[in-house]
This record gives C-alpha cells, sequence and structure tokens, in this order.
C-alpha cells in the first residue's frame, strides 16, 4: 500500500486529489496538511512513502518543507512531488536540489497524476511527461553560473556517458537500446552513478548532469 500525504492550503485542491487516490486500491491517504509545518509533523508522526507538496503554502511552504525531510535521515524513504502551475515557480529549482523527486501541474489529468503516485513510490523520479523535462531544462539556467566537474571525476567514461542520457530524460530502456546494453545493465550503471554522486533519485543526476556542463538548456530529446 502507498501511504500518501497531502500539502496543500486550498482545502478544496486537497478534497480533490483525496477522492482521486482513494479510489485506488493500492493507494491511501496517510493525512492532509494546509501548512509547511503541519506536513512536517505529519511525516514525522505517521509512515508516508509520497507528499504531493504545494509550494506557496503559510505556515512554512513547500519549499521549507521539502528541505527539511531532505535533511532528516530518518524521513530518507519520504518521497516529495511539487504540485505546481504551469508557469516555473521560482523556488522550484530549490526544491530539486532539496530533495524533490518530480513535479505536476495543478491541472495535470487524473491518470498522470495516479501514475506519479506510483512511479515515485517505487523509487524512480518522474521526469515525464514533457512538462517535467520543460520545467527541468528551465530551472536549470540558474543552477550554476559555470560547469563544475570536479564531482564527476570518479565516473568511468561509460557512467558519464549514462548520465548525459539521464539528463537528458531517458528512461533505463530508452538509455539501452540508445547504448546497445542490456535494460539490466543500464539500471546497474544508473545504481552506480547514484552511489558515487551521493544522489538521492534520478532528478539530482538530471541537475548534476546540468551542472557538470554534460546536458545543456536546450536539449533534444
Amino acid at each position: 500500500m502507498i501511504r500518501v500525504a497531502l500539502a496543500d492550503d486550498q482545502v478544496l485542491v486537497r478534497a480533490g486529489f483525496r477522492a482521486l487516490l482513494e479510489a485506488e486500491d493500492d493507494i491511501a491517504i496517510a493525512g492532509e496538511a494546509s501548512t509547511g509545518e503541519e506536513l512536517l509533523a505529519l511525516v514525522r508522526r505517521e509512515p508516508v512513502d509520497v507528499v504531493l507538496m504545494d509550494i506557496r503554502m503559510p505556515g512554512g511552504d513547500g519549499l521549507w518543507a521539502t528541505e527539511q525531510i531532505a535533511a532528516d535521515p530518518a524521513l530518507a524513504a519520504v518521497r516529495v512531488v511539487i504540485v505546481t502551475t504551469f508557469e516555473l515557480d521560482e523556488y522550484v529549482a530549490r526544491a530539486v536540489r532539496a530533495g524533490a523527486s518530480g513535479f505536476l501541474v495543478k491541472d495535470t489529468e487524473p491518470v498522470d497524476l495516479i501514475r506519479a503516485v506510483r512511479v515515485v513510490a517505487s523509487g524512480e523520479a518522474l521526469l515525464s511527461p514533457g512538462v517535467t523535462k520543460r520545467l527541468l531544462e528551465r530551472m536549470a539556467v540558474g543552477l550554476r553560473d559555470a560547469p563544475d566537474e570536479e564531482h564527476l571525476a570518479a565516473l568511468t567514461d561509460r557512467e558519464r556517458e549514462v548520465l548525459r542520457l539521464v539528463g537528458q530524460g531517458l528512461t533505463n530502456d530508452e538509455i539501452a537500446e540508445r547504448l546497445v546494453l542490456s535494460p539490466l545493465t543500464a539500471k546497474t550503471h544508473v545504481s552506480r552513478i547514484m552511489a558515487k554522486l551521493h544522489a538521492r533519485d534520478r532528478v539530482h543526476l538530471v541537475v548534476v548532469a546540468y551542472e557538470s556542463g554534460l546536458v545543456a538548456p536546450g536539449w533534444q530529446e
């Protein structure tokens, strides 16, 4: 069972998410919060797998709450999905670096919301649909003023190549096809890269790919 916490200061938004998710046999709502402080207390009190987090909330916004969750070793298993408007929120880049595992727009299709919860709960990052790629691409401009490859020194040439493809939003299967590898080998490469770079998930690998200059804003699929 996937346990989801809803964090949004709009009651109707939470009610809509709750109704949609509770209709699924494998998803349960662990609780709701209208402020960042309430959300943090909730995830420390109740077992939670995924948080659907609004950025703009009173009493500790979504950015602050995401940073607190990412910084707490006891909450290492909690995955945060930022729920934002279509326009890029000025805090999204910081949320990614704090540990957010994906993004959704508030008018997303119900099937995409349900899929997002399952994908993130499985330990993957939500790097699709295309709106997330555009979001990462746009926010990447402000991550660093200049490329920094120092933290890639531990990677092999093949791992750098895999990281570049992760940064372009490719799945393990797509990486395997591109590099003529088995899907298991591609997955192993990604896991080793995450371990070497101490990355929380694939979203952090995307950030590293941009920061290091392996991927530049404006890449094409």
